[in-house]
């Protein structure tokens, strides 16, 4: 059961959480050096890590996927690798593979691109089944086996998928099971006009300003458990539950317009995640407790990729972020 109020001394965790949370300004200030405009995709690469998930990225090419999550692995001095999916990849070019060594006449293992703090799984949905599964093995259970060894990777330890929403011939979308074990998934957008204006001007004048290190991967391995403390009420429990429990069964919630819309609602794992991210979120505002203000600034991200929607919601032009917008609409905000 969980601990009432007057168990957690909410002002020493709240003392404590800003202490922890101090780098988080310092960090995203530096990732803002070079990445400019895109405030969202950046508090997204935070949660993600801080909450030990990994995230979905879809947007058109040249909106500084890449480039984001290469200057936060600057920025916390973390091995970073970048995989480029192709149809003709396979599982050991991402994993690693055994390679007979003529020497000692014996096989070596070399490891493969995976083996590094930040990952960008660039255009994933290009890729086969069997190398999406190897990247999404490694993801859940944070280990690789090559041969008959098995090797724990680095932590901390974030992948970022890439999707390219356009140009969807040769391409392999991931299966609903698959696309679950991602903490978030984020959509982004163009930048706005003054943004890409200062965005040309760096390009035009040779390049963006040098990242450096201002924190440590320590600091975040700390910052990881710290995140867990923050607390969390009954009332913002059930008020999660209730979010993804709707998604489920609309009809419970006096939301039975949905209920033809829906193919499958969110799994477990919907609001284990909402939970994590919502805590995140508070840690980033630097608080010691959620709010479900927390809980609202999340939820599309974390529960987007979680909702199957109807051939009936496609004719109708419904996504599944309309249904989203119905379901926090229609929840009882504690």
């Amino acid at each position: 059961m969980i601990e009432n109020n007057a168990t957690v001394d909410i002002s020493s965790l709240n003392e404590k959480i800003e202490r922890e949370s101090a780098f988080v300004d310092i960090l995203t200030a530096e990732i803002n050096k070079v990445i400019v405009g895109q405030k969202e995709m950046v508090e997204r690469l935070l949660i993600g890590l801080l909450g030990q998930g990994h995230i979905l990225l879809e947007g058109v090419p040249g909106l500084a996927k890449t480039l984001a999550i290469n200057t936060l692995s600057q920025a916390v001095h973390g091995s970073f690798s970048r995989i480029q999916f192709t149809p003709d990849l396979l599982p050991a070019d991402v994993v690693g593979t055994m390679i007979y060594n003529m020497k000692v006449n014996d096989f070596s293992i070399k490891k493969g691109p995976i083996f590094a703090n930040f990952v960008l799984a660039d255009e994933i949905n290009r890729a086969p089944a069997k190398v999406q599964s190897a990247l999404l093995e490694a993801m859940q259970e944070k280990q690789v086996t090559i041969g008959d060894e098995t090797f724990i990777l680095d932590r901390p330890f974030l992948v970022m998928a890439t999707q390219n929403p356009v140009e969807q011939e040769g391409t392999y979308p991931l299966p609903e099971a698959q696309v679950d074990r991602f903490m978030l998934k984020t959509v982004i957008d163009y930048p706005q006009m003054a943004h890409e204006q200062l965005i040309m001007r760096a390009n035009l004048k040779g390049g963006f300003e040098k990242v450096n290190q201002v924190v440590s991967l320590e600091q975040i391995a700390r910052a990881q458990a710290a995140v867990r403390e923050v607390y969390m009420d009954e009332k913002i429990e059930k008020y999660i539950l209730d979010i993804v429990f709707a998604t489920r069964n609309p009809e419970k919630y006096n939301l039975p317009d949905l209920k033809p819309l829906i193919n499958f609602g969110a799994s477990p794992r919907g609001s284990i995640n909402l939970a994590i991210a919502a805590k995140c979120y508070a840690f980033i505002k630097r608080r010691g407790y959620v709010i479900p203000e927390d809980v609202r600034a999340i939820v599309y991200d974390v529960l987007r990729h979680r909702i199957g929607i109807t051939y009936e919601a496609e004719a109708e032009n419904v996504t599944s972020e309309d249904i989203i917008q119905k379901i926090i609409n229609e929840v009882e905000v504690p």
